[in-house]
């Protein structure tokens, strides 16, 4: 078995003073009218109501999110989201009886999907309305990470719980001309800053149908249009998607729509280029990377996206020079299923690989998720898998 880092920091070359890098994703007052009149009975004081946290007797999810989703929908059904219609050739999918029916038969595939949808929803919109300047990225990535695992019901403490279920892959906060795969390691210090533009991606998942949604926060409107490019080109890529079509094609589409944007900072025009070297991807079962890549420019790739599989659409645009490299400290590992078994000689390294085995399998993890399980001088053997090819 191998463990592999999941890609350094990727980062963006400073431009014109400075480059940012974008990434996608795929809220009464009623006056007392007798106020200064002259009564003569005294008035009754109102007693307080309190705050209902149920909507017709359905509990309501709590700030920050920490109700079990499966409490807010008992009968195990979850909300089927965004759906956008098949296309052109394809439109028959949705018209066709015996084809719907066909995919009501995946009805447990799915509904594990929409489990971890709902989930993702719900912390990402308690995240977006929450995170401000002022706040650590730690405090930031485990605020979300808290209430992931509230809501999926699984800490992730006892061994091969979160194998069932919890967080998808750690929580990434890239700032500024860091594109992605960036979270914050124990000891980080780094506060979110008024002026920062900050990529959040986080995953969810159910038996290991991993859920991947980011999206863009900023406080400044001078990057609302880059924003909107980027938001513009994950929603064309979806619409683009589709059995049979070729990945060559979503991506010419997905260029097209972002690239049509200009971002004006401090005075001077910059228009919005696609990272031409990040992809969106394929996700199997415990596997956030699976084999083919889903391009955001145009290219050769005649790569058709076929029945059953699925998909993350992600688009990442910068006012730079639309590339990236890696760069600053790895972050963010997961182990291989294909890779060769090891004789490893050293005690603690081999102690680690077992337990990375036990509590994440091939999912992502992250330092601090080894620090949650209370290892400790763990560094020595994560580098040392890394030095025989098992990281």
């Amino acid at each position: 078995m191998m463990i592999r880092k999941m890609g350094k920091t990727k980062t963006m070359e400073q431009v014109n003073q400075r480059s940012l890098a974008v990434g996608p994703s795929s809220c009464v007052q009623v006056e007392d009218a007798a106020h200064g009149a002259i009564v003569a009975k005294k008035k009754k004081k109102k007693k307080p109501k309190k705050k209902k946290n149920a909507v017709n007797g359905v509990p309501k999810q709590t700030s920050p999110p920490r109700i079990l989703l499966s409490t807010l929908y008992p009968e195990g059904q979850y909300p089927a989201g965004e759906e956008v219609e098949y296309r052109n050739e394809n439109s028959f999918r949705t018209t066709n009886e015996e084809k719907r029916h066909l995919d009501r038969m995946n009805s447990d595939f799915l509904n594990e999907y929409r489990h971890g949808a709902e989930i993702h929803r719900q912390v990402r919109q308690w995240a977006q309305k929450n995170i401000k300047p002022g706040q650590s990225l730690t405090e930031i990535a485990e605020g979300i990470e808290d209430s992931v695992r509230a809501l999926t019901g699984h800490q992730g403490l006892e061994e091969g719980d979160n194998i069932r279920g919890g967080m998808g892959f750690p929580t990434g906060l890239s700032l500024n001309n860091i594109a992605a795969h960036y979270t914050p390691n124990a000891g980080n210090k780094t506060m979110l800053q008024e002026t920062d533009v900050m990529k959040v991606d986080f995953g969810v998942h159910i038996n290991g149908r991993i859920v991947d949604s980011a999206w863009t926060m900023t406080f400044d409107p001078t990057y609302d249009n880059l924003l909107a490019a980027v938001k513009d080109g994950t929603n064309t890529g979806v619409k683009e998607a589709g059995i049979d079509v070729r990945m060559s094609d979503i991506g010419a589409a997905i260029q097209e729509a972002m690239e049509s944007y200009e971002v004006e900072i401090r005075g001077q025009t910059f228009p919005v280029k696609c990272i031409r070297n990040l992809n969106g991807h394929d996700i199997v079962q415990y596997s956030i990377h699976g084999g083919k890549s889903v391009p955001i420019v145009k290219g050769g790739d005649q790569t058709k996206m076929e029945e059953g599989e699925t998909f993350a659409i992600e688009t990442f645009g910068s006012t730079g020079k639309g590339y990236v490299r890696d760069d600053l400290e790895v972050s963010h590992y997961a182990k291989r299923a294909d890779a060769p078994t090891v004789a490893l000689r050293i005690s603690s390294a081999r102690a680690l690989l077992n337990s990375i085995t036990k509590n994440f399998g091939t999912l992502p993890f992250c330092r601090r998720y080894l620090d949650r399980l209370g290892h400790e001088k763990y560094l020595l053997g994560v580098k040392l898998n890394r030095s025989l090819e098992l990281s």
